[in-house]
């Protein structure tokens, strides 16, 4: 049995409680009397992608647990990589692959460089093909920061753009067990390319849905609920289950 922790969207320097907030959920998880196989964060790191956010997430996101990251629209590539990361500033596709708990973690870079929407380009495409072909054997979550589906949100302006073509390339990996995103700063399960495609919650803030009052995307964000997280849960069957839980600050 796998056991990951998924959360999303921090926004260090979006808020003055953006790093209290993430400081309360890797306490809550460190202090899990368990050893969870993986903590992912789905992209939006920081808010502006500045040198001096990725500092103090850093030193917030250190954990017992192995973390693992993949960028979204607010970040920038190459103080991702220098600072996160410990790598030369490149303005490539900030692409990862991680072999952790019996499982492999595909964090891909779905961010397009200055805009909002997302994409799975040709190269971070072919990365994905030759990482999950070289570990046919291990389930497989592929994770990023733009949902390929729509989730009845007003994030679904901004969602991932070309979402075919990744499921194209999934068809070919039966071993991909889930599709897990941020971005829609709520938690939500649906499917895509017939896996399940789960969204983690924010962690600075959840966004109002249309029923809830949220026609677009300005003035959405209420920042008054606690920050989230899921569990996504894999047996040994190959199911997967999801457990939602809020941390108080």
């Amino acid at each position: 049995m796998l056991v990951i922790a998924h959360l999303s969207d921090i926004h260090i320097g979006g808020s003055d409680r953006s790093a209290e907030r993430t400081d309360a959920v890797m306490r809550h998880l460190d202090a899990l009397p368990y050893d969870l196989d993986a903590v992912l964060v789905t992209g939006d790191i920081a808010d502006h992608g500045l040198a001096e956010e990725y500092e103090q997430a850093r030193k917030l996101l250190t954990s017992r647990h192995p973390v693992l990251l993949c960028p979204g629209n607010h970040d920038v590539r190459e103080e991702f990589r220098r600072v996160l990361l410990g790598e030369p500033a490149a303005a490539g596709p900030v692409n990862r692959a991680h072999r952790t708990g019996g499982a492999l973690y595909a964090m891909c870079d779905s961010s397009i460089p200055g805009q909002d929407a997302g994409d799975l380009d040709g190269e971070t495409l072919a990365w994905l093909d030759g990482v999950l072909g070289e570990e046919g054997d291990l389930p497989a979550f592929v994770a990023f920061h733009h949902p390929p589906a729509p989730l009845h949100s007003p994030v679904d302006t901004i969602m991932l753009r070309r979402p075919e073509r990744l499921a194209d390339l999934l068809a070919g990996h039966p071993n991909v067990a889930a599709v897990l995103v941020g971005h829609a700063h709520t938690a939500a399960a649906s499917t895509f390319a017939g896996r399940p495609m789960l969204a983690a919650p924010g962690v600075l803030s959840t966004l109002r849905l249309p029923w809830e009052g949220a026609t677009t995307l300005a003035g959405c964000a209420d920042y008054a609920l606690p920050p989230g997280l899921v569990y996504h849960v894999l047996d040994d069957t190959g199911r997967i289950t999801t457990h939602h839980r809020v941390v108080p600050v």
